[in-house]
């Protein structure tokens, strides 16, 4: 075999390989994810002469609380999961029961099975309504409240309990008072926000602010925003490039029948010379 046919050959099986690889690349890439929004600081790194800058952004403390069912849950109880959180309390007149519907059509749109059996996917999103009035929304209420909405608990909490435990979670830690272009007040949390974190308890969002729950534009994108949060690959983890190459069946299929065909035509050749 002279050199310009191993070129040949070596172009067969790398080309088909290469394009999937450009491809995958580009595909990955040209989804926008929703971006981290809250900064804690930025530090300043050197090394071997060179400034480097990291941004450090805030990671959603833990918070423990008590669910419509009585059970006593916790911020990170909820593993490898968006988490989508409202605020909201039983006997809001107001915008509450619109938000409560809003959170109710996006856990309804992560449904999964065939159309006479739907069943609540809840690996992908955990969804939590946190409530502002804690002392007079006891278990019970909330219980009675969720069953008067049919929500579902498999993946919805409900919560209540120590209000300065939750005031200090609303303020302090989802900071939903700076991605809100209404004003929130700080004595009684009431605002239509959304708030998106991801699996590593990251406040994520568009346009520097949390989701409006009263808009149903807004609530699409954040529909759309937990699917790209699933999809988001974690830099902590190693690559898997050539685990998915090695699993690439119809790729190897490929490689072989254009091999296949290659070598057919070069004996062909020999034998008309």
């Amino acid at each position: 075999m002279n050199n310009r046919s191993i070129l040949t050959l070596c172009l067969t099986i790398l080309v088909p390989v290469g394009c999937y690889l450009v491809l995958k690349h580009y595909s990955d890439n040209a989804v926008i994810l929703p971006r981290k929004l809250l900064l804690d600081e930025v530090v300043t790194k050197e090394k071997n002469g060179k400034t480097t800058f990291d941004s450090l952004w805030h990671k959603t403390a833990n918070v423990h609380l008590i669910n419509q069912q009585g059970d006593t849950v916790s911020l990170y109880d909820i593993k490898d999961k968006a988490i989508v959180i409202d605020l909201f309390f039983t006997h809001c007149p107001s915008i509450c029961p619109r938000l409560t519907r809003s959170m109710k059509s996006l856990q309804e749109s992560f449904k999964t099975g065939g159309a006479s059996r739907l069943k609540v996917d809840t690996s992908v999103v955990q969804f939590i309504s946190l409530s502002i009035d804690p002392v007079n929304d006891s278990v019970e209420q909330l219980k009675h409240y969720a069953d008067n909405f049919g929500i579902n608990p498999d993946n919805w909490w409900l919560l209540t309990g120590d209000r300065d435990s939750i005031y200090k979670f609303i303020f302090e830690e989802l900071r939903i008072d700076k991605l809100s272009s209404e004003p929130v007040d700080t004595g009684f949390a009431h605002t239509s926000r959304f708030a998106l974190l991801d699996r590593n308890y990251q406040m994520r969002g568009r346009l520097g602010q949390a989701y409006d729950g009263l808009d149903s534009t807004s609530m699409g994108v954040l529909a759309r925003d937990i699917g790209l949060l699933m999809l988001e690959k974690d830099r902590q983890k190693p690559s898997t490039l050539f685990t998915e190459i090695i699993s690439l069946s119809w790729l190897w299929l490929v490689i072989l029948l254009c091999i296949a065909i290659f070598m057919w035509l070069l004996n062909k050749n020999r034998k008309n010379s």
